[in-house]
């Protein structure tokens, strides 16, 4: 293995075929469906190709070179497939474009079970701030990690899982596809700062705690790089900060959707006061506020 330089960043490619092939696959299907769609939104489709196109970086490019041989590589590669992959993903809307150009009745099958008791429970608000949190505490304190390494089909199904765990979780918060539970955009803030003090109880863990997969690492490992030690921190700091700062898009797009949503509300509070003023139903005193049935309690006057 070439020692890892600013040169086999670009250079040090592989082909991950089940990936590649799975993601020209979904590609190919969005990009049929979508244009069965004369208004669907551009934006939509630019993120869910940059999501797959995030999977074939991690899996192909030196991320997934190195992934075996070093603990930080594979700590960036599963930070992306849990927070920036599933993010892209979800905001291309898929469930949405797939119930639109679906036939009737497999459209009315995922309607039913989409509202289901089951489909409900995943989507309620600490399921999913457990689907989110509990991948890495599963792959990094059992000795999944370890197996994973050495076990490229496990590799692979574990990455599968982050994928879709990660998805699970921005399909609900996002809001863009519909979801069986109305989502409410201060409990996603609440759930993504719980989610940063996970991910930094991890990352103390694992810089404090034991080395991972020792076994693995001392055979492994290349001779150029960090020893294990400083490979297993800088990996930590990784899962810690990165985390993090690739939760930010997420947290952007969740304040734009929360302020489209009270502009939207507002505007439709004014349509319904000048449609009242125009009929003459209009109340004769008080300020519109105070007679509206869903803010009358909270501004009514002491």
């Amino acid at each position: 293995m070439p020692p890892l330089s600013g040169t086999t960043i670009f250079t040090a490619w592989t082909l991950d075929v089940p990936a590649v092939v799975i993601v020209l696959a979904l590609g190919a299907a969005y990009l049929v469906a979508a244009r069965r769609q004369e208004s669907w939104p551009p934006g939509r489709t630019t993120a869910f190709l940059c999501g797959l196109a995030t999977i074939v970086v991690v899996t192909c490019s030196f991320l997934g070179t190195y992934d075996t041989t070093l603990f930080w590589v594979r700590a960036t590669q599963n930070t992306v497939l849990l927070m920036v992959t599933p993010l892209l993903l979800a905001l291309g809307a898929p469930i949405t474009l797939l119930m639109r150009v679906a036939p009737p009745k497999l459209a009315g099958w995922l309607r039913h079970h989409g509202r289901s008791p089951f489909a409900r429970f995943l989507t309620f608000p600490l399921s999913v701030t457990v689907v989110l949190i509990a991948p890495f505490l599963i792959i990094y304190l059992t000795p999944l990690y370890a197996l994973s390494l050495d076990h490229a089909v496990l590799g692979g199904l574990v990455r599968a899982m982050l994928v879709a765990a990660g998805f699970l979780y921005f399909y609900s918060r996002v809001g863009l596809d519909p979801t069986p539970r109305g989502g409410s955009h201060l409990v996603s803030v609440w759930i993504s700062f719980t989610e940063v003090v996970f991910d930094g109880a991890l990352g103390l863990v694992l810089w404090l705690g034991p080395l991972l997969a020792p076994a693995h690492y001392a055979t492994a490992h290349p001779g150029w790089g960090p020893d294990p030690r400083t490979d297993q921190i800088i990996g930590a700091g990784v899962l810690w900060i990165g985390g993090d700062v690739a939760g930010l898009p997420f947290v952007g797009a969740l304040f734009v959707r929360w302020v489209r949503d009270d502009e939207k509300r507002a505007k439709q509070v004014d349509e319904r006061l000048d449609e009242e003023i125009e009929s003459g139903e209009a109340p004769a005193g008080g300020l519109w506020w105070e007679n509206d049935p869903e803010l009358a309690e909270r501004f009514r006057r002491r």
